[in-house]
């Protein structure tokens, strides 16, 4: 193979980064993505995304918020506001505009939240959701009761319950949808057009069923998992670029590299 370091640019497509632009169309996800959109046209007060981590909740919600935003107000909370003085402000001026230096509580955002009038509601996307006190939860319940604020929540699926699935707020989350691992029909799909997306075409067509199975074997699916197997992966193709080509060719993706990212990742032990 001509030494033309394809394997050293192309590792960066599975760099593990949240950005609406690298999100992967696949007919399961697309079709819950298209439900959460229906779903926010809805009087819903609450609606909620749970997954394991590393389902993909993260990007779906970064390309909603992509989407949605040109057109209504809405905020995106992507690492939690823990403090519940500090969580009203950073609404009060996400949504409303309204900064202040005093601290803001429940009472006072309420008495803000009636002031304003719009004329859509306002949708505030809170990732990490399982992160939040039961008292802010308990809180922010009250204001989608409000219907002055529309809450989309996304957790992470625990062995536990989660207060997110506690009785009082069964009866208030209207709509819900799981994120799950990929199929490995689905895991080729992922892997190819992330490919495509970047004109790798010769490194697409290298995934073989056979490969892709293996590398389902040691992900389960898992994309966050899968981006790191598959980085790992290119970086071992790009050592062997460099000293001894033979090593790689762009036909088809070998086990014993598959197999060698996998103990390079910690998937396996050597």
């Amino acid at each position: 193979m001509k030494n033309s370091k394809v394997f050293h640019n192309s590792k960066e497509v599975f760099q593990d980064v949240v950005d609406s632009k690298d999100y992967v169309q696949l007919d399961r996800s697309m079709a819950i993505y298209h439900a959460l959109k229906e779903a926010i046209q809805k009087p819903l007060k609450m609606i909620l995304v749970f997954g394991k981590p590393g389902t993909g909740k993260s990007m779906m919600l970064n390309k909603l918020y992509k989407e949605l935003s040109p057109k209504q107000k809405v905020v995106y909370v992507q690492t939690p506001v823990i403090d519940e003085v500090e969580f009203f402000k950073v609404l009060a001026y996400e949504i409303f505009r309204f900064n202040t230096p005093e601290s803001l509580n429940f009472t006072q955002f309420m008495e803000l939240a009636n002031h304003y009038v719009v004329e859509v509601t306002p949708i505030v996307i809170l990732d990490e959701a399982q992160l939040y006190s039961e008292s802010l939860m308990e809180k922010i319940r009250l204001i989608s009761d409000s219907r002055k604020v529309k809450f989309i929540f996304a957790l992470h699926k625990t062995e536990k319950e989660d207060l997110i699935a506690k009785e009082h707020f069964q009866t208030r989350i209207w709509e819900s949808q799981e994120l799950q691992n990929a199929t490995a029909a689905e895991l080729t799909l992922y892997i190819q057009k992330k490919l495509l997306r970047a004109n790798f075409f010769d490194l697409a067509n290298m995934f073989s069923d056979k490969s892709v199975k293996l590398i389902h074997q040691f992900t389960d699916g898992n994309y966050r998992d899968t981006n790191k197997l598959l980085y790992g992966l290119f970086e071992i193709c790009s050592w062997y670029e460099d000293n001894d080509p033979s090593k790689v060719n762009l036909t088809t993706m070998s086990t014993k590299l598959i197999e060698m990212a996998a103990i390079h990742t910690g998937f396996i032990d050597a």
